[in-house]
């Protein structure tokens, strides 16, 4: 398997920078937890804007596993990261699944890239059984940590993909309008959300 993935995605979970690497693993800890309090434990699950997969090397995955993401080389490297599991290049807004497929749908650090997030809840929220998380960056925090880190300077902090910023009260009134939110918690410097399907 490569070593590297061409994205800036992938990049950051290579990083070598002590601090950085601690936030992302308190991050996936409380992800983690977070999905290992849902009753029933999901059998299966929708990564939705996977990446380089490093979510599913992360996570106690059921034993159904689908993943899509936009990105071929994103898909491809997943694909060969994890054979098990059902990777496919296609779009949040459209996804060719039936209604109900998943169990748990994940959408993390995906929303703040889209020009669509609405419509894009809406499909997720279509294609769940039951349990729908998302993350998404805590503003301004997360633009202030880059700024400190000497990231992205010239945009103040805020990374050259986002065109959305949300703090937990803005992140809550999104996802109500499509989902019953149960939680919306920090992991610094990002909102983990659990929501429900209607």
């Amino acid at each position: 398997m490569e070593s590297a993935a061409p994205s800036s995605n992938w990049a950051k979970f290579q990083t070598r920078n002590p601090l950085v690497r601690r936030l992302i693993d308190r991050f996936y800890a409380s992800l983690s937890a977070k999905v290992a309090q849902l009753e029933p434990a999901p059998a299966s699950l929708l990564d939705a804007g996977c990446g380089e997969g490093e979510t599913l090397a992360r996570l106690t995955m059921p034993a159904e596993v689908t993943a899509v993401d936009l990105s071929p080389e994103a898909v491809r490297f997943t694909s060969r990261r994890f054979p098990q599991a059902r990777v496919l290049r296609e779009s949040v807004y459209e996804l060719p699944f039936a209604d109900r497929s998943f169990d748990l749908v994940l959408c993390l650090e995906v929303l703040e890239h889209l020009e669509r997030p609405e419509a894009a809840l809406a499909e997720l929220g279509r294609v769940s059984r039951r349990d729908v998380v998302v993350s998404v960056p805590d503003e301004p925090w997360f633009r202030i940590g880059s700024a400190m880190r000497g990231k992205y300077l010239r945009r103040l902090g805020n990374h050259p993909d986002h065109v959305n910023h949300w703090n937990a009260g803005g992140l809550r009134r999104l996802l109500s309008a499509r989902l019953d939110v149960i939680s919306v918690s920090r992991s610094f410097p990002w909102l983990i959300a659990h929501c429900r399907r209607r």
